[in-house]
């Protein structure tokens, strides 16, 4: 089954997408023509422009980010054509459709070129943000490609602990000054369009204040009439992946800013960016793990070795072992797209007023974040144990595919911290109601299916619910955080058993799959309970 096939398949099995199709005018036939359009140019432009980018990388010359040739080209071309913009609202020059199809055609760009794209992630992002903050040109200029938007957060001192954050904010006459450095600034600098936007917190109260003492400010590095703002680029970081990616540390002296939304606000205005970042993570692995899935597939087909001396060598692909790792790839792939299409379309109905559905992509996130970069980095990983020692080289690009992999779990909050995210605050802040939530609407489709697959599927969710429900009741604050990890990968196993069960009730491929992620589940929750007991009396009991 190929990519778009499979997308629209799992799109349509997805609870409220028909309700999210139908308002926005969408039928098959359009969403196939979009995803196939998408596809195409995937292949004939991010392609090449992908490998390319990762051979010459980008420069700083003077106080001016170079990026790879054909970058501007492209950014204007797919700015023109609505690519940038497909779910921004048609107000500030977006296509106004839903996060659904966002999400479906997104990882066919960034499976080829995910250091180009990143600079989509944070514009994408802040022009859904500005806009719903009333700052419509900003949100217009970014919607349009003519400008790209950062997120600046990180400071050499304050990572993710951001009420250390020490870059100040002071009132001026005309509005505000900001001074300070921000590091690991992803496309801080480009040459791509005219201006970039950073959305900055900086401190406005004093440093006791904490992060009730931040602000959000746009702060543009260029002014419209093309002046500087006093915003310097200091150096690029050298990296593992994503050499197409100018990640900046930026100096930051008396710079314009315009603050966005209150003072003390800054922090809760930015999650609402961050969240759209972590779903965009999540696709970034459906892209990279599509992509290295295929190239193994590809090879494998072609690749002959083994069999009888007396015969034709075998193409690797009808070998046992080699089977089996490509099925199981292709298995965690498509569970991983079914959950992000489940998050995106709940985001979309959340914005319809469904409280039930804003909960539910409020509890997912966390997990489609973390196990988008995990799988898309196993997934490479299986594609170079396939391929062998052709894997390891650059001819193929495999090796790559790892090493942009590698990010995924780290920005826009590391494993750790939405281990933590997920259990305290999704699972415990609101004494389960969200997770009850989320069983109810798992029964409901568990009782429509009635199945085998779906009635495993239940048990496993049951299973977490349980769980949670016992560990609530622990009062050792250390116990609790040192079992976040393992009951983030518990609840992984839950979730991926449901969207299993969704897999096996469609055509027979998807359902192979279904079952072939199905039947590793138990013991993968197994193992993680292990771990939660391991942790809970290693770690528990005290805190530094």
């Amino acid at each position: 089954m190929d990519r778009v096939n499979q997308g629209i398949a799992l799109l349509k099995a997805t609870s409220g997408w028909q309700t999210i199709a139908q308002q926005a005018s969408l039928d098959e036939a359009t969403v196939r023509e979009i995803a196939s359009q998408a596809v195409r140019l995937s292949e004939t432009a991010l392609r090449p422009l992908g490998a390319k980018a990762d051979l010459v990388g980008c420069q700083l010359q003077g106080e001016r980010v170079c990026t790879p040739p054909g970058y501007g080209k492209l950014w204007s071309h797919m700015a023109r054509d609505g690519w940038l913009g497909l779910d921004l609202p048609e107000a500030i020059g977006g296509q106004g459709l839903p996060h659904g199809l966002h999400a479906l055609v997104s990882p066919f760009f960034e499976g080829e070129a995910m250091a180009f794209m990143m600079a989509q992630t944070s514009t994408r992002a802040a022009a859904h943000l500005l806009h719903g903050l009333g700052a419509t040109d900003a949100a217009r200029e970014l919607a349009q490609g003519s400008a790209v938007a950062t997120i600046c957060v990180s400071e050499p001192d304050a990572g993710s602990d951001v009420g250390r954050l020490r870059t100040r904010a002071k009132p001026v006459m005309q509005g505000w000054r900001i001074s300070g450095t921000k590091c690991w600034i992803s496309f801080g600098g480009q040459d791509m369009a005219a201006r970039t936007l950073h959305l900055l917190l900086a401190r406005t109260a004093p440093p006791e204040t904490g992060s009730r003492g931040l602000s959000l400010f746009l702060v543009p590095d260029r002014h419209p009439g093309g002046g500087g703002n006093g915003v310097t680029i200091s150096r690029l970081e050298e990296k593992l992946g994503l050499h197409g990616s100018p990640t900046c540390v930026l100096q930051f002296d008396d710079a314009e800013g315009q603050l966005l939304g209150k003072p003390g606000n800054g922090l809760p205005l930015m999650f609402g960016m961050i969240a759209l970042m972590r779903l965009q993570c999540a696709l970034q692995g459906i892209g990279l793990s599509q992509r290295a899935a295929g190239i193994a597939r590809a090879y494998a087909t072609e690749r002959r070795q083994g069999g009888r001396p007396d015969k034709p060598p075998l193409p690797i692909a009808r070998h046992a072992d080699v089977r089996r790792m490509l099925d199981e790839a292709d298995a965690e792939t498509a569970i991983l797209q079914a959950l992000v299409l489940e998050v995106a379309t709940s985001l979309d109905l959340a914005r319809t007023g469904d409280a039930g559905a804003r909960m539910r992509a409020e509890l997912l996130l966390p997990l489609a974040k973390t196990y988008g970069g995990e799988t898309a980095f196993r997934t490479a990983d299986t594609a170079i144990q396939v391929l062998g020692g052709a894997g390891y080289t650059r001819e193929w690009p495999a090796e790559r595919l790892l090493r942009e992999a590698r990010v995924i779990t780290l920005f826009e909050g590391t494993t750790g911290m939405q281990a933590q995210d997920f259990l305290l605050r999704r699972l415990f802040r609101d004494h389960g109601v969200t997770l009850q939530a989320l069983v109810d609407t798992t029964t409901q489709e568990f009782d429509r299916l009635a199945t085998p697959e779906a009635a495993q599927a239940r048990a496993l969710i049951k299973r977490f619910a349980d769980d949670v429900a016992c560990l609530r009741h622990v009062a050792d604050q250390a116990a609790t955080e040192a079992v976040a990890g393992a009951m983030l990968r518990a609840g992984w196993a839950a979730v991926s058993g449901w969207m299993a069960a969704r897999l096996c009730n469609l055509d027979t491929r998807l359902a192979d799959l279904g079952r072939t992620r199905l039947a590793l589940l138990p013991a993968e929750y197994d193992l993680a309970m292990a771990q939660m007991q391991h942790a809970a009396k290693r770690y528990g009991g005290h805190s530094d």
